[in-house]
């Protein structure tokens, strides 16, 4: 994956979109007091063996852990009071995308009947369907769900939001309605694509499920600062990247034969879309009501670049994992460096980011760094591709140790 808007010392090929925060798991490993005792010239004695519990000393878990300063709390407590006021807007601008249950569509409705006499059957046909794809779109499509089900890590993150978290786990603002509806409409997604991938028998569920703990105890840190400002203009950005995503799995899925699966994920791709939609509309209004400190807060956004969700993925082995889940999506064409991009462009226009006019001197900067970046992405991209000449044989664990190309600078 090509693109640096910083210089980041690494050997592999990292766009802004999944720029890491995660360093190896290094570890200062002292001698454990079991083994300094064992190793005493009285350690032999048997009034002084020491016990199975001394022997198996437990180590804290400690996952993978971001390394950049975690600012908090950065929205001026004057602005709690925008949100307050949006209360009846959002309820009846932002709550009207969310879909009746009796009407959303659930995961069995795309599985085989597990009450059905063709049961068996019908999981046949689909692992006939399956044998078609690579292994290169199992792993991407593999990493698409597992950012699916570290759906715990958003919701936290949503409750982070000063002025918009959900207080009490149920409260009746019609942020937290939205937060938890909005996490209810997204579980299905995890969770049917995690039911077709056991079923399709083409990778290591036991490895994929290792990493989906890992990364929901890693969690995340996109850089919000307990800001609703910031939060928003991620979420829009980060809605807009998995539907991309989820579009181009569905694509593939039908360009290798397998109908079903490109209508899941097609399927997936129209949620993120509407939540994306939502999202633009929440932005929108602060840009409408808080012109300046908005656009101030999508050039620190930008400035700091968007991270993906599942940037300290891990499966137990692989320090790079997310880098060299990521460069294969980018190879096959799911997720790219331009894509970031496009995202960028497409928000600068939604939100008519170029014509506002009437901004403080310091928003205009912001105004003009913002509307300038993603030309500016896209060179550097350009650069990054004639350099990447180079590229390697990786190992996945989720498809049983294969290798797959792996390109770096």
């Amino acid at each position: 994956m090509a693109l640096q808007l910083h210089p980041i010392a690494s050997h592999l090929h990292k766009p802004p979109f999944m720029t890491m925060s995660r360093p190896h798991n290094q570890q200062l490993r002292s001698r454990s007091f079991s083994t300094r005792l064992m190793a005493s010239p009285v350690s032999n004695s048997p009034l002084l063996s020491p016990s199975k519990e001394v022997l198996k000393e437990k180590k804290p878990y400690m996952p993978p852990r971001e390394v950049h300063v975690q600012k908090m709390h950065t929205m001026p407590p004057q602005k709690l009071e925008i949100f307050k006021s949006l209360e009846p807007w959002a309820e009846q601008n932002l709550l009207t995308f969310l879909k009746p249950v009796e009407k959303s569509w659930q995961p069995q409705d795309f599985l085989p009947d597990p009450a059905s006499e063709g049961f068996h059957d019908q999981v046949e046909e689909l692992r006939q369907r399956t044998k078609e794809l690579p292994d290169d779109y199992f792993v991407v499509l593999v990493g698409d769900m597992i950012t699916e089900e570290a759906l715990p890590t958003y919701q936290t993150m949503l409750n982070t939001l000063d002025g918009v978290r959900d207080e009490t786990g149920a409260s009746p603002t019609s942020w937290a309605i939205w937060t938890r509806a909005w996490t209810a409409e997204e579980n299905r997604h995890g969770d049917l694509l995690n039911k077709y991938l056991y079923l399709c028998g083409r990778v290591d569920m036991r490895q994929i499920e290792k990493t989906i703990q890992y990364l929901i105890g890693s969690g995340m840190d996109p850089g919000t600062e307990n800001n609703p400002y910031l939060g928003f203009i991620y979420t829009s950005f980060q809605e807009r990247a998995t539907f991309i995503s989820h579009g181009n799995t569905a694509r593939l899925a039908k360009e290798h034969g397998d109908l079903k699966l490109a209508q899941i994920c097609g399927t997936i791709a129209a949620d993120e879309k509407r939540h994306e939609t939502a999202y633009t509309k929440i932005v929108e209004k602060l840009f409408e009501i808080d012109p300046d400190g908005t656009m101030l807060c999508l050039e620190d956004m930008m400035r700091k670049k968007v991270s993906m969700p599942a940037h300290l993925m891990y499966d137990g082995t692989d320090d790079n994992l997310f880098e060299n889940y990521s460069s294969v999506a980018q190879r096959i064409g799911v997720y790219t460096a331009r894509d970031y991009a496009d995202i960028l462009e497409f928000l600068v226009q939604q939100w008519k980011v170029a014509d506002m006019t009437g901004l403080s001197s310091e928003a205009q900067r912001a105004q003009d760094y913002v509307c300038k970046l993603a030309p500016r992405i896209r060179k550097l991209e350009e650069r990054a591709q004639a350099r990447a000449k180079e590229s390697t044989l990786r190992p996945f664990s989720w498809i049983f140790g294969r290798e797959l190309k792996v390109n770096f600078e």
